[in-house]
């Protein structure tokens, strides 16, 4: 009796202790993520890619503009996006939520701002709001810098040229990309001559270029600096079509210190999400116990066994 008691003592921690599992559809095997170009996007899905990928599945990135991204997830042809921030992405990501096309799993990073910024010098001679930038129109030759075209920063920018806010009205926006605007903030500097640029954290951009965040942008952008939360969208039922997929996306979450530090080694050493993830995991292995939670291998093993495998851990 004793033995026959041990035994299901111990069957029942097994039980209680790991994780349900039920096998996935094949279909869940491939994860298609969504790739915004941006350089925390990348930091992102390179986390995201090296755990599925020692899970067992095969995950893909697609580079896609942010409108595109929306629209394929409500095709189907996305399984999910890491970098929805909220509010500004909103207008665009409403539709989609509210026709129930795209699913909002968790806000995945706090603390994050985006608005529009200067260099240090041009906010000490006096560009320091919204309001500030037409007086200064010639010093800026009529400009304003963004990132990719169909973003909603640049989108926002657009809105308030059109509208002839706060004197707007001629501005041009410079639409390139991230590493564009950063060269050209980059060659600006150099010169000592004006540019606003959009700006962000987290970002490497705010400790290697001295900055200052404009104030009054809080109608297009949002209070405190275009405060922001960032969120996980995923296709509809994606999460419960695949539900261990799915688990692993309610774990995972990231923080301002840990993407502007993977973004560093990407911006400046040149490696590429996948080699930045293994780093930042490799340095902090700890973090994998709460990403994986729950969470098992395609075929039901120890997803952290498995990750640290992969990891070399």
């Amino acid at each position: 009796m004793v033995f026959r008691s041990g035994v299901i003592g111990i069957s029942i921690l097994v039980c209680v202790g790991a994780p349900a599992w039920s096998a996935e559809p094949e279909s869940c095997r491939q994860v298609r993520v969504a790739d915004g170009g941006w350089t925390d996007n990348v930091a992102q899905n390179g986390i995201a890619t090296v755990i599925l990928d020692a899970l067992g599945y095969t995950p893909t990135t697609q580079l896609l503009s942010v409108p595109i991204i929306y629209k394929s997830m409500e095709n189907g042809d996305i399984d999910f996006f890491l970098d929805n921030w909220s509010p500004s992405s909103d207008p665009m990501t409403g539709p989609y939520l509210e026709a129930g096309t795209m699913e909002k799993v968790r806000t995945n990073l706090t603390g994050a701002k985006y608005t529009l910024a200067v260099p240090q010098y041009v906010w000490d001679e006096g560009l320091k709001s919204f309001a500030d930038i037409a007086e200064h129109r010639e010093k800026l030759d009529g400009k304003i810098h963004g990132i990719e075209p169909g973003n909603d920063s640049n989108t926002n920018v657009l809105k308030m040229i059109e509208a002839n806010a706060v004197g707007l009205a001629g501005f041009e926006l410079v639409e390139s990309s991230e590493q564009g605007m950063l060269s050209e903030l980059s060659r600006k500097e150099r010169r000592k001559e004006w540019i606003v640029f959009i700006g962000w954290a987290p970002h490497p951009m705010n400790v290697d270029h001295d900055i200052e965040y404009l104030e009054g942008g809080d109608e297009w952008f949002g209070p405190n600096f275009g405060g922001a939360e960032v969120w996980t969208g995923a296709r509809k039922f994606y999460v419960q079509e695949c539900p261990n997929v799915g688990r692993f996306l309610k774990n995972l979450e990231f923080s301002i210190d840990m993407e502007s530090e993977m973004m560093g080694w990407i911006l400046t050493d040149g490696l590429d999400g996948p080699a930045a993830a293994r780093k930042w995991m490799a340095a902090h292995p700890e973090a994998l116990a709460t990403w994986l939670s729950g969470v098992t291998t395609v075929d039901g093993g120890s997803a952290e066994e498995a990750v640290k495998a992969a990891l070399a851990l």
